[in-house]
């Protein structure tokens, strides 16, 4: 249920969502269950639509991240083969305080996508491209290696 359609102060619920907006805190009372972060984590990757595309040259990650400016998109390789890409989408800041929302469903928060590396992909030629909201990731393609071939040893007398 939306707080603002109740009437309560929509800076009241800023402040609200701000407070129970869990960062990468741990919960030190239980050793066993997952960290907020690692929940938080695995619900925005469960939330974040991916197509993966394999061309003859190339690999084609497209990840539909709407409502995100470029400059708020991450891409990068961690453990030289783990392709990650992130943003987050906050609540915009209401300049007018007598604004009273009556519904809300455009999503918001964290939009993150893994995506293991193939052995011939090329860690050095990634591209990303984001457009009306999706985020296309080109990955190249590594050429095949050489054939390798046979080597004749000269046999020697003795």
């Amino acid at each position: 249920m939306d707080l603002r359609v109740m009437g309560f102060d929509p800076a009241v619920v800023d402040t609200l969502h701000e407070l129970l907006d869990f960062t990468d805190e741990t919960d030190e009372s239980s050793h066993h269950a997952p960290s907020r972060a690692y929940v938080r984590d695995a619900k925005a990757m469960a939330a974040t639509p991916a197509d993966v595309k394999e061309l003859p040259d190339s690999y084609v990650f497209v990840v539909d991240m709407p409502g995100l400016k470029s400059d708020q998109i991450k891409v990068h390789v961690e453990d030289d083969n783990m392709q990650v890409v992130s943003g987050e989408r906050r609540r915009e800041k209401e300049k007018d305080q007598g604004v009273r929302y009556i519904k809300m469903e455009r999503r918001l928060g964290k939009y993150l996508k893994k995506f293991e590396l193939p052995e011939n992909a090329d860690r050095e030629k990634i591209l990303a491209v984001y457009q009306d909201g999706v985020l296309t990731v080109t990955v190249a393609k590594k050429p095949p290696p050489e054939p390798k071939k046979p080597k004749t040893i000269e046999v020697q007398v003795a």
